[in-house]
């Protein structure tokens, strides 16, 4: 009998560069692919016939500043920071890059977006609402008004 298990996983890399330019805090943390994420794939390998209709790429992040840890349910960040022209910034690359078994998702959080004590962020396939792929909880990253956050989110399918 043959036993094959596919498992994903995945890190961020958060860079949080100061109004000067300067690297102040650099960390890697590991995510939770959560449930609708998993139906999020699963249906994106589906050929869209059969009356079945693939659901939008993931095109924005968001962050929060929840303390809650990520958990399989999650549909939603737990709080929301709000500001700027909005909650969500959209990928730099929509629907990211793909190499070998990973597709890496990038975002910058510019200066004015995102400001405050970030604690946890998203991966979503909309500006509003949509399907949440992974969430993570991190320790606080004070982003200030004239810092810019920047995050690479990988998701590998091992």
């Amino acid at each position: 009998m043959f036993n094959d298990s596919i498992k994903l996983t995945g890190e961020l890399k958060l860079t949080l560069t100061n109004g000067e330019g300067d690297v102040t805090q650099e960390v890697i943390v590991p995510n939770t692919v959560v449930t609708v994420g998993k139906n999020f794939i699963a249906n994106r390998m589906k050929d869209g016939g059969g009356g079945h209709t693939l659901k939008d790429e993931m095109s924005h992040m968001e962050l929060g500043s929840g303390s809650t840890g990520a958990a399989a349910g999650n549909t939603t960040l737990e709080t929301v920071i709000t500001g700027g022209s909005g909650n969500r910034t959209a990928l730099t690359t929509a629907g990211g890059t793909v190499t070998t078994n990973s597709v890496a998702y990038v975002c910058t959080f510019a200066a004015g977006y995102g400001t405050g004590a970030v604690s946890e962020a998203g991966i979503f396939n909309a500006s509003s609402a949509g399907d949440m792929l992974a969430r993570t909880v991190f320790s606080t990253i004070n982003k200030a008004a004239a810092d810019t956050l920047g995050i690479t989110w990988t998701i590998t399918v091992n």
